[in-house]
């Protein structure tokens, strides 16, 4: 069988944050609601020129700069917060990064669940064609209403993956668990520009989907609980990863060790929730910030999209893979952030929309390499600022 994973990945989240302690502040409510209640610290916000095109091509670029574009005949695009009801946000991205004209360009929507299928179908297609690579992209703005219980959960990020038969990060295990259900947990309507959501009911049906998928991993021929070296879940916030962890270990009856998940957890407290990247992004952490050489090792990981869809399939470090990582990019990135006001927070909150046909033009506030410039007759307009 042909070895189908991933080669590298990156991530980008904006250079502008709000701190949940001024958050805390501006509510009067203990600081500690947030950061022992839900783990979290710090929201990233997107400006005005930014979107989830822009942090998808940001996210890309370091990998198109160290490996090419030779054999990229796919993009696959991962989002909840989509731009057009037509037109892939990847299509934008494909000119953006340069890539062949000849390749194929599609978008995928299930909540933060996406990016896990696209990976599959990247893995599928390339174990068929060894010679091909596909780009799998997850980019997101988790947006609530300001005021309400999930306003200290947003966030904003990207992660891209370039996905081969010459895995040089993660070899993707062959068996997943799979659960769906038809629930009302979490939605955003066309109409609306935040979702609408029942958070407690939320929770119980992660942890339930968890343990469906975990159990059904188990009947396709998954390894066993113990053969695990880390996990990652999705993470809206970290504590829901805290649950998971405890959850699965208590179905799988085995002592309790918080140290094989938390490593996943350290960028998701300062970037915030990112959807469908948010997964992705705890897998970065893991390699990034785990003290000891996993090469060889299995983790096992959960993707949950609300609605609800889980999945929970395993993957395998592969020798070297620490030659392959952005690690200090990725810590450049965060480092290089400075934190807003609550003020700053409400306008960057209140991203303009246009209407009719309007004409919007953006100031320049992405500190990146691209930005969308403005809105004219209903066409976004992306730029490349080194162009």
């Amino acid at each position: 069988m042909i070895k189908t994973g991933i080669e590298a990945m990156s991530f980008y989240t904006p250079h502008r944050y709000i701190s949940l302690a001024t958050l805390a502040e501006k509510h009067g409510i203990d600081p500690e609601k947030f950061s022992r209640g839900i783990g979290q610290e710090k929201i990233a916000l997107p400006g005005h020129d930014e979107d989830i095109v822009t942090m998808a091509a940001e996210a890309a670029r370091p990998l198109i700069d160290r490996y090419g574009t030779e054999g990229i005949d796919t993009v696959l695009f991962a989002t909840e917060t989509g731009i057009d009801q037509s037109k892939a946000a990847g299509i934008y991205v494909h000119r953006l990064l340069g890539l062949p004209a000849n390749c194929r360009n599609v978008e995928l929507k299930q909540a933060c669940y996406s990016a896990t299928p696209a990976l599959q179908l990247a893995c599928s297609y390339v174990a068929r064609r060894p010679d091909r690579k596909v780009l799998v992209i997850a980019s997101d703005v988790a947006r609530y209403d300001r005021e309400s219980s999930g306003e200290a959960t947003q966030g904003a990020g990207a992660v891209a993956m370039l996905i081969s038969a010459d895995p040089k990060l993660l070899e993707i295990g062959a068996v997943s668990g799979l659960f769906s259900e038809d629930i009302m947990d979490f939605w955003r309507p066309n109409h609306r520009r935040t979702p609408l959501f029942d958070g407690k009911f939320s929770t119980l049906r992660y942890l339930n989907a968890l343990i469906e998928a975990w159990r059904d991993y188990g009947e396709n021929g998954g390894k066993a609980y113990e053969d695990f070296a880390r996990f990652c879940y999705h993470l809206p916030f970290s504590r829901m990863g805290e649950k998971a962890h405890r959850h699965l270990a208590k179905s799988a009856k085995a002592a309790l060790d918080m140290e094989m998940a938390l490593p996943g957890m350290l960028y998701n407290r300062v970037v915030g929730n990112s959807y469908t990247a948010s997964i992705y992004l705890a897998l970065i952490s893991t390699l990034e910030n785990s003290e000891d050489d996993l090469t060889g090792k299995s983790i096992g990981l959960f993707s949950y999209g609300s609605g609800a869809t889980g999945e929970f399939f395993d993957a395998t470090v592969v020798s070297g893979y620490q030659e392959h990582l952005f690690t200090q990019h990725h810590q450049a990135i965060l480092e290089d952030r400075v934190p807003v006001s609550y003020e700053d927070y409400v306008e960057l909150w209140g991203t303009p929309v246009a209407k009719d046909g309007e004409e919007l033009t953006f100031e320049v506030e992405a500190r990146g390499r691209y930005r969308l410039a403005g809105i004219n007759d209903h066409k976004r307009i992306y730029v490349d600022t080194r162009a």
